[in-house]
């Protein structure tokens, strides 16, 4: 017999002694019962919950008397666990993928974590740039504590690296702004906790191909993966593999489409030449798509495309968006237009169209970090932190802030839902 089962049957049992010892008790003493019952169960989460809204940021701890619930439980591969040969005891990788797989560790056993942040820069000769370069090459100071806390705590963290590592090359004639890190700025994204960077846009190759091959070793010495760029169009194209220890496999494929011209300032790579992956013609994109889901990895495409400085989705995102979740993608992620762009879901997937600046000039304007868990059940949970870049730094909104952005993100993007935690539904 259970404990409650025990309880009913003596108080079934010995009812009229029981009824007679509650009409004997002091009112009063019931009173203070009853008042400080509801104190404990009502008011103190009622309290916490007022506490919390009044910061504009509900907190992320599981909530009081209840079990930890996974959302949104959004569409993802049938196929995200891998099996049991692709363990870290014996791993098996496809062949032609060895140099391109890399074996991690994950916080969890059950799940692995990643994080999007849109465009960086470290040129010091621009105001971001230089922040940085004040501060000694170091994020602290730039990026807010509670940014790169949470970018650290990721298992694998990614941004848009929108310019190139080197000393050597000229400005790209004619062009309007032209972007060239010092090589041992590299090291800051170490520090900002980055993995892997996004290197197909159109600043890459702002200094030619010198200045633009000196970044891929400049990015692999830093200890960083690079994606969308290469010796060639192997390379280039090629997505870049992460197996967990925990049994699960992810491919990131990241392309550029707004140079729209045969002849661009941003050179395509060849099968003999370096440049960038290019997906005008999105035909190569879309098979590289289904081959990684083939494998049975979640696939993450990062790609370069849209209208600067606009909220507006132009056609070309419209009609690849579709394609790319066709092909097979798990969730696509965009860069270039410079702003914070629509959330959609298309047939289940995450596509967030553009990430804006994370850390890229001296502008005030809203920004996100987006965190994402995918759980080994295949519920994933995608989480919109809200972001300002302001006076050449960028810091976790807080307070009213906080909630303005949410509401103008769920009002830009109708047919999803962004709660006070920030946890995006459709």
């Amino acid at each position: 017999m259970g404990k409650r089962d025990y309880l009913d049957d003596y108080r079934k049992n010995n009812r009229d002694d029981y009824e007679e010892r509650i009409r004997r008790r002091n009112p009063a003493v019931i009173a203070f019962v009853l008042t400080l019952s509801t104190i404990l169960v009502v008011g103190i989460p009622s309290i916490i919950a007022l506490s919390n809204i009044k910061t504009g940021k509900v907190k992320e701890e599981k909530p009081l008397f209840a079990n930890w619930e996974l959302i949104p439980e959004a569409t993802v591969a049938e196929n995200i666990v891998v099996d049991e040969s692709q363990t870290r005891s014996g791993i098996t990788i496809s062949e032609g993928d060895e140099d391109y797989t890399h074996i991690i560790g994950t916080a969890s056993d059950d799940a692995v974590t990643l994080g999007f942040a849109g465009d960086i820069l470290f040129d010091d000769n621009y105001a971001a740039g230089n922040s940085f370069k004040l501060r000694g090459n170091s994020p602290y100071g730039v990026i807010g504590d509670s940014l790169l806390e949470q970018m650290k705590g990721v298992d694998i963290m990614m941004v848009n690296n929108e310019f190139p590592y080197s000393d050597r090359g000229e400005p790209k004639e004619g062009k309007a702004y032209t972007f060239r890190a010092r090589p041992e700025t590299a090291s800051i994204l170490g520090e900002m906790g980055v993995d892997i960077v996004g290197f197909a846009n159109n600043h890459c190759f702002d200094y030619g191909e010198t200045a633009f091959l000196d970044s891929l070793t400049t990015i692999k010495n830093a200890g960083v993966e690079y994606v969308g760029a290469g010796a060639n169009l192997e390379e280039a194209s090629h997505p870049v593999y992460y197996i967990t220890d925990n049994g699960m496999k992810l491919a990131f494929i990241c392309a550029t489409q707004i140079e729209r011209i045969s002849n661009p300032d941003t050179r395509g790579a060849t099968d003999t030449s370096p440049g960038v992956f290019r997906c005008m013609d999105d035909t190569l994109l879309l098979e590289k798509v289904s081959e990684a889901r083939e494998k049975g990895a979640f696939v993450i495409v990062f790609i370069h495309w849209g209208t600067e400085s606009t909220t507006e989705i132009d056609q070309y995102q419209t009609r690849q968006a579709r394609e790319i979740v066709e092909a097979g993608a798990n969730m696509i992620v965009g860069a270039h237009p410079h702003v914070l762009q629509k959330i959609e879901f298309i047939d289940g997937v995450p596509v967030f169209y553009s990430l804006g600046n994370y850390i890229f000039n001296s502008k005030t304007q809203d920004t996100c970090l987006i965190l994402t868990t995918i759980h080994k059940d295949g519920a994933v949970n995608i989480r919109f932190v809200p972001a300002i870049q302001s006076d050449c730094r960028v810091n976790e909104a807080t307070g009213s802030e906080y909630m303005r952005i949410i509401n103008e993100m769920n009002q830009m993007s109708p047919g999803i839902k962004i709660d006070g935690n920030g946890y995006i539904t459709s």
